[in-house]
């Protein structure tokens, strides 16, 4: 397909814009909305996604493709070369109004900017550098940028560009790289890790200069890196996605590794078919084990193995854990390390922060850890304290019945189309009612967890 020209700026905007919807390092709001009055704000459908900054607040990001043109033929992508789609690309020029009008507006307070490839990589990633130039010393815009290193381009291009941006991702694409020979025959697995361990050696020497010069030295890419791949356009099981996500953390130090659920947008014969439910109940697992690789000090080998090689739909990774581990628990709150109360479902980061602090002074009750942000619904199963000496009186099946996932059998039709389990997708497929089905795997779900108990 050939670029077409003379499109005006806005309908580029809606195309690049919708283009760059599956890029999952933000989302974008799609809804359109006009000033009213007697009203405050209004809603822009293109471009305007959320991300959220280190200290907590959720930021507002112009997200657009510089181009959805690419000269590789990826089978599971919207944009690939053989798929009939309008094409067209932005100028650096427009791409700096953009942002600017946006800014000015206060709709963004940043860019997150991706492209597909035109022509080349070099080509492309000169475009995106002139791009971020502009921006920062002509426009003198000084907000958040996050850019696309292009696999396969100069590392002069990357360099430099890396120190425009504060952030940079090179996405791995597909977890394997079978799975990359087979779906993405024109990118390798080498092409994609050489400017990921570039941008890592280039923040790692960045951070050696300001140190060394006391914070005189250039700034490389200071929000660090991330990566995204595709969860369920290829067969990996998920233990060999969370092993490569803890390698990419230990041996790249990146920020975040992002999941996607594969939407089937093409037919082929090597992709699920078209209709197939995107899995996010599957994605949803794989973002709750990812966190506890993150801030939970877990190995992947402690959540899954090859005996068990995917996560429980049924129960989150932490709580299926624990309940492969029952010889561990209970855990006295008041004695236990820090490391072992971040292990106990119904506990999290902030509660066994507070819990260590308030230990200091006194002797925790139940009561206390209520207070303290622990949510006993499921802890109390596990854990020991002052007055309370544990779950060994409590059923089995009450104890099932608080450890199952909520988001899987909750009542509301907008939260379960996105988290249904597969054996409730199963039994509506078959005609079966959502409220009955879910009931009925529900039931099943909790008779195979209370065995284990």
């Amino acid at each position: 397909m050939l670029i077409q020209e003379g499109m005006s700026l806005k309908d580029k905007l809606k195309i690049l814009t919708d283009a760059a919807k599956y890029d999952v390092a933000c989302t974008s709001s799609g809804v359109e909305r006009r000033g009213k009055k007697g009203y405050t704000g209004n809603a822009a459908e293109a471009g305007i996604c959320h991300s959220f900054s280190a200290d907590g607040r959720c930021i507002s990001l112009l997200k657009i493709l510089f181009t959805n043109q690419c000269i590789y033929d990826c089978k599971y992508c919207v944009n690939r070369r053989s798929n009939d789609v309008v094409r067209t690309a932005f100028t650096p020029d427009e791409v700096c109004s953009l942002t600017m009008e946006f800014y000015k507006r206060n709709y963004i307070e940043g860019l997150f900017l991706s492209s597909g490839v035109l022509h080349s990589p070099d080509y492309t990633m000169e475009l995106i550098y002139q791009t971020l130039k502009k921006l920062r010393q002509t426009y003198r815009f000084n907000g958040y940028i996050h850019v696309k290193a292009i696999p396969g381009a100069d590392p002069v291009l990357i360099e430099k560009t890396g120190f425009l941006a504060d952030r940079m991702s090179v996405n791995l694409e597909l977890p394997t790289s079978e799975g990359l020979k087979r779906l993405a025959p024109g990118k390798t697995r080498e092409n994609i890790l050489k400017p990921m361990r570039q941008i890592q050696t280039g923040i790692a020497v960045g951070k050696q200069e300001i140190s060394v010069y006391r914070g005189h030295g250039r700034q490389f890419v200071p929000a660090g890196q991330s990566t995204q791949m595709i969860v369920g356009a290829s067969p990996e099981r998920d233990v060999d996605i969370l092993r490569l996500t803890q390698g990419l953390y230990r041996k790249y130090q990146l920020k975040r590794v992002f999941f996607s659920a594969y939407i089937p947008v093409a037919e082929n014969a090597l992709l699920p078919a078209l209709g197939t439910k995107p899995p996010l109940l599957r994605e949803h697992r794989l973002y709750q084990a990812d966190w506890l690789l993150r801030f939970y000090g877990f190995d992947a080998a402690e959540i899954l193995d090859d005996a068990h090689p995917n996560l429980d739909p049924y129960l989150d990774p932490k709580c299926n854990w624990a309940l492969n581990h029952l010889e561990l628990f209970p855990v006295d709150v008041n004695r236990c390390e820090y490391e072992m109360l971040l292990r106990v479902p119904g506990i999290g980061v902030k509660s066994a922060l507070r819990i260590r602090l308030a230990r200091r002074t006194a002797r925790l009750r139940l009561e206390d850890l209520k207070k303290l942000g622990v949510v006993l619904k499921r802890a109390q199963f596990f854990i020991a304290c002052e007055g309370y000496s544990g779950a060994v009186h409590q059923s089995r099946t009450r104890m099932a019945s608080a450890l199952l996932a909520p988001d899987v059998f909750a009542g509301g039709a907008q939260h379960l189309s996105l988290f249904d389990a597969p054996g409730v997708q199963q039994l509506c497929s078959q005609g079966e009612k959502p409220a009955l089905a879910r009931a009925a795997v529900r039931q099943e779900a909790l008779e195979c967890v209370a065995k284990r108990l």
